[in-house]
């Protein structure tokens, strides 16, 4: 990896995660890897775990976050920290965009 990396914005290269819900890296370091979700109404992302931690940033839209069992309505502007293994799921209330980073970097995003 060179010392710097620059993603340039482009419509290619989304990568289905559930119907209606698309994740895209966008670039990556050593340690953390930055990923957009473009998110459907109505759709959900499953409950899930992972070892990974990730903060993230609602730029449009709105979602219900499950956290650790917890509900969290979150809205443009909003923004969350998950620490790695615990359980959460999202509700798509409406078409969203959502940017969050991951560390360390999830290899099986790349």
């Amino acid at each position: 990896m060179n010392n710097t990396s620059i993603y340039k914005a482009s419509d290619d290269g989304y990568i289905s995660v559930v119907e209606g819900i698309k994740r895209k890296t966008l670039v990556f370091g050593e340690k953390t890897l930055l990923t957009e979700f473009r998110l459907a109404a109505g759709k959900k992302l499953p409950l899930h775990r992972h070892s990974h931690e990730q903060t993230g940033y609602l730029v449009s839209g709105r979602m219900i976050f499950s956290i650790d069992g917890v509900k969290h309505t979150i809205m443009p502007g909003d923004s969350w920290a998950i620490l790695g293994n615990v359980e959460h799921s999202a509700e798509i209330i409406e078409d969203s965009i959502a940017i969050e980073v991951f560390s360390p970097v999830r290899e099986d995003f790349l």
